[in-house]
């Protein structure tokens, strides 16, 4: 089980100024290029195989935020039960901004979905309504709140419905914050003696941009002071905002994949900035060109790999995986789950919620298309159909 972590140093500043490495790297780096008050840290990297996601085992079972299908989303023991299980990368960081300026990791800036924020009587004022890339949401949201006041908090299952069982550890675990992830993955990666792998998600980058808040400067002068800011650094980074990997791809050398919602949705950057394309027209030869001119990879959902009929059930792949493939992105299409409303209807069995239906034929079938890896929220039920997929 994992330790509870208290707040440590974090990162400081806004980091809305021009963020061009050598800037960023004027603060951290010293005589020599070491790591400031970071010993060891790229020698790790070396000594556990540090040597890039091409070299991650295909398809690559990623731990989508931890082991969520056992554990609450986005907590240390989410993540360290993952681990444990034997995840390839772990999803640990859908990152938000606090008032202050610290990132935390959180699925989404609203909270109180999946910490105990209504039970505190203290904050009861900050519950407001506020539009979050075009939708009306009301609740907490992290922007209004110190690190201080967020440490105070304590996560809990985001779908009890779906597990009830999670809801056994509610209140077991704090909101982590970004720097205390990069920490964490550096102590796995020792006591585990193989490198551990972390696969970050930028939440809203243009809403927050607006609020002064820019996610890609804080990242990106974390990752430098950890020095994980490397072609073979053992950190992946992901947004839904192609225009947010473009930024990154300015300030950090490391691998970017654009994530993909449904066919006729417009990425929110695209809406902001009157770019009429859909992610319809990403998918296309000419898009993935596009994509491919500064990141590595592409993050689709699985409808995009096999799309369902009206009854929910998988239809012919998309030519997507060849496609892609073509312009040299990888796909890590998202999201596996074991239970029933989650699957396609050919793998559902009876109608309870929490049931599990029969994970292994979807994974095998999603598998079968050629993607790189995928994201789940069951971890040992994707490495068991990696093992049958690899093995033949």
């Amino acid at each position: 089980m994992a330790t509870q972590r208290t707040q440590g140093s974090q990162e400081q500043g806004p980091g809305t100024g021009p963020g061009r490495r050598a800037l960023l790297g004027a603060a951290v780096l010293g005589a020599g290029g070491a790591v400031v008050g970071l010993p060891g840290t790229a020698a790790a990297a070396e000594q556990y195989g540090g040597r890039g996601y091409k070299d991650l085992p295909v398809p690559t079972v990623i731990a989508h935020r931890g082991a969520s299908g056992y554990r609450p989303e986005h907590t240390f023991g989410s993540y360290e039960l993952a681990l444990d299980m034997g995840a390839h990368v772990v999803e640990a960081g859908d990152l938000v901004p606090t008032k202050d300026g610290h990132l935390v990791c959180r699925h989404e800036p609203e909270i109180g979905g999946t910490t105990d924020v209504a039970d505190h009587p203290e904050f009861a004022d900050r519950k407001t309504t506020k539009v979050l890339d075009g939708v009306s949401t009301t609740g907490w949201f992290t922007e209004d709140f110190t690190l201080a006041e967020l440490k105070t908090l304590r996560a809990k299952e985001r779908i009890p419905a779906n597990r009830p069982h999670n809801t056994l550890y509610n209140g077991r675990w704090e909101i982590p914050t970004f720097e205390e992830v990069l920490q964490w993955q550096d102590e796995q990666t020792r006591k585990r003696g193989r490198q551990v792998w972390i696969y970050p998600e930028l939440k809203h980058p243009t809403y927050f941009r607006k609020l002064g808040l820019g996610l890609e400067e804080r990242v990106a002068r974390l990752l430098r002071r950890y020095g994980k800011d490397r072609r073979n650094a053992p950190v992946i980074l992901q947004s839904f905002e192609p225009s947010s990997i473009q930024r990154l791809d300015k300030l950090v050398d490391n691998p970017l994949v654009v994530l993909l919602s449904s066919a006729n949705s417009r990425p929110w950057d695209f809406v902001e900035a009157g770019d009429p394309r859909t992610v319809a027209d990403l998918v296309k030869p000419e898009g993935l060109k596009w994509i491919a001119s500064y990141a590595q990879g592409i993050g689709p959902t699985l409808d995009l790999v096999i799309p369902r009929d009206a009854t929910g059930k998988l239809t012919t792949p998309t030519t997507l995986v060849a496609d892609a493939h073509a312009e040299g992105l990888i796909l890590h299409p998202y999201t596996m789950r074991n239970e029933n409303p989650f699957l396609p209807a050919d793998f559902r069995k009876g109608t309870d919620a929490d049931a599990y239906g029969d994970a292994f034929g979807a994974f095998k079938t999603y598998f079968a298309t050629g993607i790189d890896g995928i994201f789940t929220d069951n971890t040992d039920t994707g490495l068991l159909a990696h093992a049958d997929f690899v093995n033949g």
